[in-house]
């Protein structure tokens, strides 16, 4: 099979488009022939500075498409069935083997594409909004990076449950794309003035900030909290490692917790929660924005352009 490889971390063009091996399927498994790849922004930390699985490694975590042999210990897949799968590497190829745990069905109604891009991003944003960060209807959320995946899913899973939705993102033209999902005011945080824009725009302090970027935008989150207020801390795309001052959060009783989607995954309780959302998305009752497709032959330039800043929402791979 083909697959986007690379034999070294680093920038973008360490990526290669190459043959390698096809996985084997195993008793518990199921082997997918993959026809929509999202890229994750995990995918580009990992190319970037993660540990490389093989040599070559083919990186990427989540994918969907047709099961094309199931394992003897298989009794909920079987050929033919659509799914969304994540795994710990290996999405950037024409072919995956998972355990059939950790694939999702895809209804008749839904679109491969665009619920290949469902479980990580729309599951963290759930997981961050109401498992860990308990918003209530009426209160007021920051969304960091609001044109992510997670920021994209987490505007309209907030404006559901009736909240008034801030974001933030690099651009205005980026903010303006939002609105139709739901975003009520947008921070362009290209600068330094967004924290007090806010804060005056939320009157005291929002309740409650989820924040994929880390770094210097973490520590602004927490000088956006208000009375109480809960930081949700999902990783740092921006790679600003600079330690969190947690003395922000003493003056207002505010309290900060992290999140990593994996550690949840294992549980009966987050599958249920990515299955409904991959059928509210398939319904048409959430919306997935692509951004752009590429072929997975381009896989350096889908990296390239989403470490651009230009994208809203996912950037697809079609082998």
């Amino acid at each position: 099979m083909k697959a986007a490889v690379y034999y070294k971390n680093g920038p973008p063009d360490v990526l290669r488009y190459e043959d390698v091996p096809d996985p084997k399927c195993y008793p518990n498994g199921v082997l997918i022939k993959v026809e929509a790849i999202s890229v994750e922004g995990g995918d580009l930390g990992n190319r970037f500075g993660g540990p490389l699985m093989g040599n070559p490694h083919i990186v990427g975590y989540q994918c969907a498409g047709t099961i094309v042999e199931a394992g003897d210990r298989v009794t909920d897949r079987r050929v033919g069935d659509r799914v969304v799968a994540t795994m710990l590497a290996g999405s950037h190829a024409e072919m995956v083997a998972v355990p059939a745990s950790f694939t999702w069905l895809i209804p008749p109604e839904g679109d491969i594409v665009e619920c290949a891009c469902v479980p990580i991003a729309f599951g963290t944003a759930h997981d961050s909004l109401f498992e860990f960060g308990h918003l209530k209807e009426g209160e007021t959320v920051l969304v960091q990076a609001g044109a992510s995946g997670v920021g994209v899913a987490a505007i309209q899973l907030a404006r559901r449950a009736g909240a008034t939705v801030f974001a933030t993102a690099s651009s205005d033209e980026r903010l303006e794309r939002l609105i139709s999902l739901g975003l009520d005011r947008g921070f362009n945080y290209s600068g330094d003035a967004w924290v007090g824009e806010v804060r005056s725009a939320s009157g005291t302090g929002v309740n409650l900030v989820v924040d994929t970027v880390g770094g210097r935008i973490l520590e602004g989150s927490a000088k956006c909290l208000g009375y109480r207020g809960r930081l949700i801390s999902v990783g740092t795309s921006s790679r600003d490692r600079r330690p969190f001052d947690v003395s922000l959060l003493s003056i207002g009783n505010s309290t900060v917790t992290g999140y990593y989607m994996g550690a949840e995954m294992s549980g009966d309780r987050a599958r249920e929660m990515v299955a409904a959302l991959i059928d509210d998305v398939a319904a048409g009752d959430l919306k997935v924005v692509v951004d752009r497709t590429f072929p997975l032959a381009e896989a350096a330039k889908a990296h390239e352009y989403i470490e651009s800043r230009q994208a809203v929402g996912r950037v697809v791979l079609i082998p």
